[in-house]
């Protein structure tokens, strides 16, 4: 991975990640990415599923993997690390940015990274879960970015996330807004979306 990313432009936003994620558990940033940005990121994910391109999600890995839409109801199309689409293309140089900004500052050790697509029809969700599998220790951080244009209250499918203190922290899912924490300490939920669907990118920062 290129360590000659400049990161400096989005520095206000790795450090609301970063430092949120020191101070409670969790950090989050707005705006992560632009409108221009999160609308073609929208309109890929949109086009995809009207493709046929969108999968349902499971748990688990390799033998372990499994589906179960009492526990996971998402549809998923994994993001190529070496998409050459001008909106993936933003999307990727800012993840890489942040990981480039995570090792230099915060001695992460991240070499690679994992992103896909992720779409919740209406009464979907993800129960309470860790982004860690029992098999693996790879994942160390969890980037989850929404694409949800207007989104209200009255639209359910906030993000829930249980810190270690008991207390629980309710998250809506705004267009351009990002979420960060550690992929192997965090239990986080999905909750249903009442009445539209809920679109997302959501992924992990890794040190293989």
């Amino acid at each position: 991975m290129e360590n000659s990313i400049k990161t400096g432009q989005w520095q206000d936003e790795f450090e609301a990640l970063i430092q949120g994620l020191m101070d409670r558990g969790f950090g989050y940033a707005d705006d992560f990415l632009d409108e221009a940005t999160t609308a073609g990121l929208r309109r890929i994910l949109l086009k995809n599923k009207k493709e046929g391109k969108m999968l349902p999600a499971g748990f688990g890995r390799k033998l372990d993997f499994q589906q179960n839409t009492l526990v996971r109801g998402d549809m998923i199309k994994w993001i190529e690390n070496d998409s050459g689409n001008k909106h993936e293309r933003r999307l990727l140089d800012k993840i890489e940015g942040l990981v480039h900004y995570l090792n230099q500052t915060c001695y992460a050790g991240i070499n690679d990274y994992e992103f896909h697509y992720a779409r919740y029809e209406k009464n979907t969700f993800y129960k309470r879960h860790l982004d860690q599998f029992k098999s693996n220790k790879g994942r160390k951080y969890s980037l989850v970015i929404y694409l949800n244009e207007d989104w209200k209250p009255i639209n359910g499918g906030r993000l829930s996330i249980f810190l270690p203190d008991n207390s629980v922290e309710l998250i809506s899912p705004i267009a351009g807004r990002a979420v960060f924490f550690k992929s192997d300490e965090i239990e986080h939920e999905v909750g249903p979306s009442l009445n539209r669907c809920r679109l997302s990118i959501a992924g992990w920062l890794k040190s293989m």
